[in-house]
């Protein structure tokens, strides 16, 4: 696996409050359902180099 680079996310105090809940529902930590909702935000826009699977 890649290196990860650690950096700082600022967000409204709502949208954090909405991606922990979503996150625990999805058995998640918040950066983890961070990195899945951007990796498959690059996949739909076809902007990443991986290929989607399905």
């Amino acid at each position: 696996m890649a290196e990860k680079k650690p950096f700082v996310l600022r967000l409204q105090p709502e949208m954090l409050k909405a991606l922990e809940k979503w996150a625990a529902d999805d058995f998640r930590s918040v950066n983890g359902q961070i990195e899945y909702l951007l990796q498959k935000a690059l996949l739909d826009s076809g902007r990443s180099k991986q290929k989607k699977n399905g």
